[in-house]
């Protein structure tokens, strides 16, 4: 398994090892003594998926303290790009975004930290997310911020006119507006 930091202070993208031959592959998504190892002490609790239509956008989302979570992201079918906005107001990346593409053939994938906004485009005709949390869903918690921000600027990387969000997400606050963090 192969761990690296990105821009972003404390967001790491895991790279497992995978075994192929002519039957196909075997990886490890997940070994709780290799993340250890690697730096990673989450204790998952809840595991979700997703599966969207080319054009969605889904987030970016987040949960407040005491609730926060912390995600293990996975694509298990297509393709999706995924970014994470860090709302640590004491971090030296506030602010900040990172995107990146995932796929079910890179199997690559995501830590994204407590007190990060969270969200992902399909860029594959489908796709279907796996994700491991650290806290449970705590509706009461739930915030976010809006994907179209132009304070952020983030390029989703959907032709113009096939974006796809729902209604929720699309009345979700502006960074500038977003009140508890």
């Amino acid at each position: 398994m192969n761990v690296k930091l990105t821009k972003i202070e404390g967001l790491l993208t895991v790279n497992p090892e995978v075994f192929e031959d002519q039957r196909g592959y075997f990886y490890e998504s997940y070994n709780e003594e290799k993340f250890i190892k690697s730096g990673i002490t989450n204790k998952f609790v809840q595991d979700n998926q997703s599966r969207s239509t080319y054009g969605v956008i889904r987030g970016l989302h987040m949960q407040n303290a005491p609730h926060a979570q912390a995600k293990l992201i996975r694509v298990l079918e297509g393709t999706i790009y995924d970014v994470v906005v860090d709302l640590r107001k004491e971090s030296s990346t506030f602010g900040k975004w990172y995107g990146i593409e995932i796929s079910a053939d890179n199997r690559l994938q995501l830590l994204v930290p407590q007190g990060c906004c969270h969200g992902f485009s399909v860029l594959s005709e489908h796709a279907t997310v796996f994700y491991k949390c650290d806290e449970f869903y705590h509706p009461e918690s739930e915030t976010g911020i809006r994907y179209d921000d132009p304070q952020l600027g983030i390029d989703w990387k959907i032709q113009p006119g096939k974006v796809s969000v729902s209604e929720k997400d699309a009345q979700l606050p502006h960074l500038h507006d977003l009140k508890t963090i």
